[in-house]
């Protein structure tokens, strides 16, 4: 059960229909995350806009995915794993093995390793990366624009993951198996 309620749709502000119903139109549901960010327009402009940049980013969809669920592995947060394991498997294309690679911080592919990996070290240095895990992220093909994004969508998948735990919102999508290791 929410800790944070979601709105009934006649109770979501104003501004917030919008977002949802723009949402709604491009997947076609409302996942319960969106729904409760809906209880603050800010907030939902918030998320959608740093979410829609980054989805035209550099670094792809595949690593951006590959990077959401590392990072949801890593803050335990049941609500994003569902989800990213979802989006992951469904949308991104990626097979259960990277899944679970990515899940415990590495990818089976050599360029995307590098990103989850300091995109991990980001997370466990709260953003102070050590020098040589940058150097590694450059030795492997990234230049500073997508250095930049992998920070960024380690900052959104932080954000998403504190506010499902803290609302401990309904899992909507199908539920996240456990690792194998």
């Amino acid at each position: 059960m929410n800790r944070i309620s979601i709105p009934a749709a006649e109770q979501t502000p104003a501004a917030s229909q919008p977002l949802l119903a723009a949402v709604h139109k491009q997947l076609g549901v409302v996942p319960n995350m969106m729904k409760l960010l809906g209880n603050s327009p800010a907030a939902l402009e918030g998320y959608l806009s740093l979410s829609g940049a980054l989805g035209k980013g550099a670094i792809g969809a595949k690593t951006g995915e590959r990077i959401a669920l590392a990072i949801a592995e890593y803050n335990a947060c049941g609500y994003c794993l569902a989800a990213h394991t979802y989006l992951g498997g469904n949308l991104a294309k990626l097979d259960a093995a990277e899944i679970n690679a990515n899940r415990q911080g590495s990818s089976n592919d050599a360029k995307a390793n590098a990103a989850v990996r300091f995109a991990v070290s980001v997370a466990k240095a709260r953003g102070h990366a050590s020098e040589a895990d940058l150097q590694a992220v450059r030795a492997a093909g990234y230049g500073n624009a997508e250095i930049l994004e992998i920070v960024l969508h380690v900052a959104l998948n932080t954000l998403t993951n504190y506010v499902n735990e803290v609302a401990q919102t309904e899992v909507d999508f199908p539920v996240a198996l456990p690792l194998t290791k």
